[in-house]
């Protein structure tokens, strides 16, 4: 699988939309990468971009759009609420999917040298990418803005990473690096007053406020030991925040970067403002997500919710961010599309994917005179229909009058069957592509001598790969029947006959898989790896029939 970076500049235009229109452009004419959003601001004049792609795209189409930028904005001419150094103000990069900090990093040097070589414009490398760690953080690097760097580039410490130092008039400077994903995230609340709304983000923003002698903002400074002035701390680690007003929404916002959403995640952002506005008498009326983000942060913000509310957390990954939208007001200023707003449903929505079909189109592929999807395919659904059932068991019980006290216990499984469910799902398009690589190396040529040799090892490895994901079928599927005997001995015993549908259907999806396993080792010349799979297969099957049994007795001594 290809390495996948992140790149998320942004650019200091946000009400020209032909500007706008010709720098994603650019952006868009590299290819192997993906323009995931484009989201511009009028009240910050700065619109943020985003796109994936291999590292060497990446870096290809963010030189482009830099070079775009730099071309057609002049920051003599700039103004916006949003702190701004440069036509391209800051470029990160972020390992997304089999790239890691290394690779990100790379990139960012790798630009930060073309930047810096071919368009004379200063760039700093901030966060993981910094060589100076005194200037990794953005906020130093970026501070006096556009307008004080004239002079500030000309300290000896203030020297670029790359170009020449000295500003760029027209373009100004640029920082480039490789960070953690970054949120950019607004509160919005029910004033228009900025100073009101910096009150609450001074509440909740890690640096939090200056402590004064009479309590006040405007009152007299407290110093420490060394004569530096005392800060209170805000509610949460990694949160910048400041407040704006937004003309377009006539609002006031306390607009918010979440650096680490693993400590701080969206819901506790979301939370702090609420708590902080409230004490000051005001009401946080919605919310919204400036770019992209991971699903992980909406689905954990799902969860969070449906444990506020004393229910399941065993829902599916499209309700939970439903109830995450619904409960933050993610729509209350514009429509929050999550197809267009999460990066991995982004991504998806560009793919063909038969779990996407609905029963009957699918049912209809399958019958068809296509090899694909097959056996291997249809045992892994049969395998998550199991999983599927199992869960539903668990949150009809979690939601059983009386028993409150087993939330917990059986919300765990519902959650577990919800990942049981995914992991089946997903090998439901794995086998298919597993089959069509294999034909795929078929259809190489074999003219030559080196031709037969490459693609006779072309289609070993193939079939290889074939083998291993209805053997992953099996392995998934197992793990289903302890979810299963759980519900059905400790179960809503109204649903016992789901629990025996779901037996059944995971020991079809085993045995299933288990037959795929071994047509394709048949046409393996490896012997090793032909004994090995055989063996795990075999002992898989053997467990299988042994656990479908037991939990088989307990479901027919139930019924009767």
């Amino acid at each position: 699988m290809q390495k996948l970076i992140e790149c998320v500049p942004n650019f200091s235009e946000g009400r020209d939309e032909k500007i706008i229109r010709q720098i994603t452009d650019a952006i868009k004419s590299t290819d192997g990468v993906s323009l995931l959003d484009v989201d511009p601001g009028a009240t910050t004049n700065r619109t943020v971009v985003t796109f994936v792609g291999n590292p060497e795209a990446a870096v290809e189409a963010a030189f482009r759009g830099i070079q775009k930028a730099a071309e057609l904005i002049d920051m003599r001419k700039h103004k916006g609420a949003h702190p701004r150094m440069g036509a391209t103000d800051v470029c990160p990069f972020i390992p997304v999917s089999n790239a890691s900090w290394e690779d990100a990093i790379e990139c960012a040097q790798k630009l930060g040298k073309r930047v810096g070589e071919e368009l004379g414009i200063p760039v700093y490398l901030y966060e993981k990418a910094a060589k100076d760690k005194s200037r990794s953080n953005l906020a130093v690097i970026r501070a006096g803005e556009y307008e004080g760097f004239s002079e500030k580039i000309k300290q000896p410490e203030w020297k670029p990473d790359f170009g020449p130092a000295k500003l760029n008039e027209k373009a100004g400077a640029t920082a480039i690096g490789a960070r953690e994903f970054l949120v950019a995230y607004n509160a919005n609340l029910n004033t228009k007053s900025v100073r009101r709304a910096n009150s609450v983000a001074f509440d909740v923003r890690e640096q939090g406020r200056f402590k004064t002698e009479d309590g006040t903002p405007s009152g007299k400074k407290i110093l420490d030991a060394n004569g530096e002035p005392v800060r209170v701390p805000g509610m949460l680690k990694h949160v910048k925040a400041i407040g704006w007003f937004v003309k377009e929404y006539g609002i006031a916002q306390v607009s918010m970067n979440l650096t680490n959403i693993e400590e701080t995640p969206l819901h506790a952002a979301f939370d702090a403002c609420f708590e902080a506005a409230s004490k000051r008498g005001l009401r946080v009326t919605g919310s919204e997500i400036v770019g992209m983000v991971p699903k992980k942060c909406l689905t954990d913000a799902g969860r969070y919710f449906l444990r506020k509310q004393k229910w399941s957390e065993g829902a599916s990954e499209e309700e939970l961010i439903d109830i995450a939208v619904r409960s933050m007001g993610l729509s209350e200023l514009k429509h929050f599309g999550p197809q267009e707003k999460v990066i991995e449903l982004k991504i998806e929505s560009d793919s063909k994917s038969l779990v996407k079909m609905n029963l009957r189109d699918f049912c209809n592929e399958t019958l068809s005179d296509s090899p694909a999807p097959g056996g291997g395919s249809v045992a892994a659904l049969m395998g998550a229909l199991g999983a599927s059932l199992g869960g539903m068991v668990a949150n009809l019980s979690a939601g059983k009058r009386g028993w409150d006290d087993k939330l917990e216990y059986f919300s765990k499984w519902a959650v577990k069957a919800q990942q049981l469910k995914d992991e089946l799902l997903s090998l439901v398009d794995e086998d298919t592509a597993a089959f069509n690589k294999v034909m795929d190396a078929f259809a190489l040529p074999k003219q030559s001598a080196d031709e037969k040799t490459a693609r006779a090892d072309a289609i070993e490895s193939a079939t290889k790969y074939a083998a291993e994901i209805p053997l992953k079928v099996m392995e998934a599927a197992s793990k289903s029947y302890e979810l299963l005997a759980e519900m059905a001995e400790k179960g809503n015993p109204n649903s016992i006959s789901d629990v025996g549908v779901g037996i059944c259907a995971t020991r079809a999806g085993i045995d299933g898989a288990a037959l795929n396993v071994r047509i394709n080792l048949a046409a393996l010349k490896d012997e090793k790896f032909k004994s090995d799979l055989q063996k795990k297969v075999l002992k898989l099957q053997e467990n299988s029939e042994s656990e479908f049994k037991k939990i088989d007795q307990i479901v027919q001594s139930k019924l009767t």
